[in-house]
């Protein structure tokens, strides 16, 4: 059992906020596909699973290419920002966003992640339904 097991009491939690939204500059905004492998390796463990709406996509190199597809999809201004604060407890944390380009929001969501030994292991990303 790890020593930073969150489900043991007394354990420390992971700082949500930094890993979260870290996630957020340094894979899902960054262009570099090199820069982007190495925030992977820093950010989620060996063998991370995402699960997205519509597939659930497993391993390092297959999150950070869906990473790279949306911004190639989306052109050079889209980004994603995160809203508030991330909250978190027992190694699960969640993450408001809002992605877009520039200033335009296109699309919100929730980022859930499960958090083993400070790093994502499980990713859910959780859109919200488009407003019209």
């Amino acid at each position: 059992m790890s020593t930073n097991d969150p489900t043991v009491p007394g354990a420390p939690e992971p700082d949500f906020g930094h890993l979260l939204r870290a996630n957020l500059e340094r894979v899902f905004n960054e262009r570099d596909p090199a820069r982007r492998a190495a925030a992977m390796e820093d950010l989620y463990v060996a063998d991370p699973v995402m699960y997205e709406p519509t597939a659930v996509v497993t391993g390092r190199a297959a999150i950070a290419e869906v990473a790279g597809r949306l911004l190639e999809q989306f052109g050079p201004g889209f980004a994603f920002h995160a809203d508030g604060v991330a909250v978190g407890h027992h190694g699960l944390g969640t993450l408001r966003w809002h992605a877009g380009p520039g200033e335009e929001v296109a699309v919100t969501g929730t980022d859930a992640a499960q958090v083993v030994d400070g790093r994502i292991s499980r990713l859910w990303v959780l859109l919200d339904p488009a407003v019209r």
